[in-house]
């Protein structure tokens, strides 16, 4: 490395050191989500920006950005992270694309059921998404992770895979629409009956409250239907950063934000 830029380094990294300190001692007054929610974006374009010879290692990274950024959620509070981690239009990508993150999410998901500090810090793992279209053994290595921490309180991880919120939506309808016939109601009485408490029990996060705070990685400023129901009265932030270079700093400026937002709720 040159000298210059040796220096310039060493200068940055002390900077963002002092920063990222202040940072935290700064977050014990600040208003902590409970529910955060988070689109991990930027994989791909963070391998080609840093000149790895395969997509899939970016993808690798991003997991290993993933445990990390849970330790924090776990310094400063939260209790529910959810995370997008592949979309229903993902399948539209490249073959072998497709089969490096999916085989990547089902050795993750192995990893979970033996992983010491899940148990340890009793975090349930829930999925959220159409799960019959994964490959079976993606499939078992989901069901094993839920199980293996299903009675678990302190800290809820839903994860998003083959998940899309359009779709979610027209599902959650769907299992509404069934037990109400079931429970021998007609059309009619159906319709009157409509609200938005009759169709949230059918979401993928039943019984847990709204995020109120969403990120989304990589400078992309959308929620491509990330929690589209549930997100009404959410949060946004926009970080230009890819995920697999997602900082404390980065997380903590998240939450600063948050914390100075005054939120109305349409009042």
């Amino acid at each position: 490395m040159k000298p210059l830029k040796f220096l310039k380094n060493k200068i940055e990294k002390r900077f963002y050191n002092a920063y990222q300190k202040r940072l935290e001692a700064e977050a014990g007054t600040w208003n902590i989500p409970r529910h955060i929610g988070v689109i991990l974006d930027g994989n791909r374009r963070y391998a080609k920006a840093s000149g790895l010879d395969d997509i899939i290692k970016g993808h690798y990274e991003g997991a290993d950005k993933l445990e990390e950024v849970l330790h924090w959620c776990d310094e400063l509070g939260v209790e529910i992270f959810s995370i997008w981690i592949f979309s229903l239009d993902n399948f539209k990508r490249a073959d072998d694309e497709v089969e490096g993150i999916l085989g990547l999410i089902e050795r993750k998901m192995r990893e979970l059921v033996t992983i010491e500090g899940l148990h340890a810090n009793q975090i349930k793992v829930r999925a959220m998404g159409q799960i019959e279209q994964l490959p079976p053994s993606l499939q078992e290595a989901i069901r094993q992770a839920e199980e293996a921490t299903k009675n678990y309180d302190k800290f809820i991880l839903n994860v998003a895979v083959a998940y899309g919120g359009r779709e979610e939506i027209i599902e959650a309808f769907k299992g509404h629409l069934k037990a109400e016939i079931q429970d021998g109601k007609d059309a009619d009485q159906i319709v009157e009956e409509l609200s938005v408490d009759k169709i949230a029990p059918y979401l993928y996060t039943s019984n847990l409250p709204d995020p109120e705070l969403i990120i989304r990685t990589s400078g992309e400023v959308r929620l491509s239907g990330f929690l589209l129901w549930q997100s009404v009265y959410s949060e946004f932030y926009f970080c230009d950063t890819y995920w697999p270079s997602f900082r404390k700093i980065d997380f903590l400026r998240a939450l600063r934000d948050y914390s100075h937002r005054k939120r109305r709720f349409g009042k």
